[in-house]
């Protein structure tokens, strides 16, 4: 076990968690943790399969006396986002997360820590190593859930005898989701035509934002950097030539940076109006993100800029781009929609700009904000391109899971839960919609600041947590 780690309660939860975070997985790269997880099932005499998609199915039959119980899914997501805090030498394709503990919470070292879904994957183990009572289980830990859940989507169903689904997903003590949102991805690309003459590069930065989620944290009203640089380009469009754009990591997660290359004419001018923007930036900003700055670098050499019209067509899409809150429910406290410009990047053909649009209603994605990103693409005359859709989970009027959730939770903590729906996205839609008359819930620990550096897990509620879920297996008779 992680030293780090030693003498921390549920002990099993937590070793798997420390093995887990040995093994480099960001989105998209998942090979060797599911290699991991397939070794591990096969270590207990479990029988798993690994699919051609790298999902790993764990099926465990019921405890004595549970032979004939409702199948029961227990589901997370083996991948991470991987984020880390600028001059930090971390390379997710080897190294290990380096975890450290602070006031009863667990963090890593200046990069994203992977409870989400590192935590939930370490509860699934820990339950399928241990002794307890439960029903006959079917434990699904899907691949490429943080950038468009392509491992769910590509899942056959048919694999499965499920009724109940348990997602592990979610982040919370006491609050059982039972809904949430549906996404897309917008692609737009802008081709590259470079002027004749060059000039003196410099580098004007945004940096010192918090970021975040881009679903649970969007209407925390953080800074959007991608954003905020296209503010400031549009302001000094007649001072600087564009020559490179490039804003965020991850569509899913706010943009805590952004950078543009450009050729400038006057650089005290152009540092006085940055000097200009931190005043601004410090206003609006104070008590989301104090910190922000935006800062003029001299880079010590000559390059060729773009031309202008190019430039003029960036600086509109980046602020005619909706981003943020789009709408809210007049009904309960629960944004509908909202649109993430993450990514912005650029090669030797294009600056292409990805967005996460989603949506509790699908038609306010399909029939409202992914239409109106297509005018725009037409009035700018640039190339538009939508991604993969994936469903929302409608809220159930009548949910046997639910009801047990909630009794449990009642018996064991003395207080009443919050059931609700999120704005975030969570498997659960796709696996409703491969298999029939699935029946679902989502809970997890305290956590917070997911998908940034700061991202942090209360060890306490994971114990809850745990608690928990093992005694909602053991009801399920």
């Amino acid at each position: 076990m992680d030293k780090v780690l030693e003498g921390l309660k549920p002990e099993k939860v937590f070793y798997y968690f420390g093995e887990i975070s040995k093994i480099p997985r960001c989105s998209g790269k998942e090979k060797q943790i599911s290699d991991y997880l397939y070794n591990f099932a096969k270590s207990k005499n479990l029988e798993a399969i690994q699919d051609e998609h790298l999902n790993v199915i764990i099926k465990k039959p019921g405890s004595r006396g549970y032979e004939n119980a409702p199948v029961v899914m227990l589901q997370g997501h083996m991948d991470m986002v991987c984020e880390k805090n600028e001059g930090v030498d971390h390379d997710f394709d080897k190294d290990p997360i380096k975890l450290r503990i602070q006031d009863g919470y667990l963090y890593a070292c200046d990069t994203t820590l992977g409870a989400d879904n590192g935590i939930g994957v370490a509860m699934a183990m820990a339950v399928l190593d241990s002794q307890i009572e439960h029903p006959p289980l079917e434990v699904l830990i899907t691949t490429d859930e943080e950038k468009g859940m392509t491992g769910a989507n590509k899942l056959d169903g048919s694999l499965f005898k499920s009724k109940y689904l348990i997602n592990l997903d979610s982040e919370g003590e006491g609050v059982f989701t039972a809904g949430c949102a549906g996404g897309s991805e917008i692609d737009f690309k802008i081709p590259l035509k470079y002027q004749n003459t060059g000039g003196k590069a410099f580098k004007i930065s945004v940096k010192g934002l918090s970021g975040g989620h881009s679903g649970a944290d969007i209407h925390k009203e953080k800074g959007n950097a991608n954003k905020i640089l296209g503010r400031i380009l549009y302001d000094l469009i007649d001072d600087v030539d564009l020559v490179s754009l490039v804003g965020g990591s991850k569509t899913n997660a706010i943009p805590r940076e952004a950078h543009a290359v450009v050729t400038v004419k006057d650089p005290a001018r152009v540092s006085e109006k940055l000097n200009k923007w931190n005043e601004i930036l410090k206003n609006e900003y104070r008590s989301t993100d104090p910190d922000v700055y935006a800062v003029l670098t001299d880079l010590n050499k000559e390059v060729y800029p773009l031309e202008k019209y190019i430039f003029k067509k960036v600086t509109a899409l980046i602020n005619l781009t909706p981003v943020g809150v789009l709408s809210k429910s007049t009904e309960i406290d629960l944004v509908l929609s909202s649109n993430n410009l993450g990514v912005i990047t650029t090669d030797d053909k294009y600056i292409r700009f990805f967005n996460h649009p989603r949506s509790n209603v699908e038609t306010l994605l399909t029939k409202d904000f992914i239409p109106a990103m297509e005018q725009l693409a037409s009035i700018l005359e640039i190339e538009y391109e939508v991604g993969s859709y994936y469903p929302g989970w409608e809220y159930a009027k009548e949910s046997k899971i639910r009801d047990i959730c909630i009794e449990t939770y009642r018996d064991l903590f003395k207080k009443e839960p919050v059931v609700g729906a999120i704005h975030a996205g969570l498997e659960c839609g796709l696996l409703m919609d491969k298999i029939p008359g699935l029946d679902a819930i989502s809970f997890g620990p305290d956590a917070y600041d997911g998908h940034s550096p700061s991202e942090h897990v209360s060890i306490k509620s994971v114990e809850n947590i745990y608690t928990l879920l093992c005694e909602i297996l053991r009801r399920i008779k």
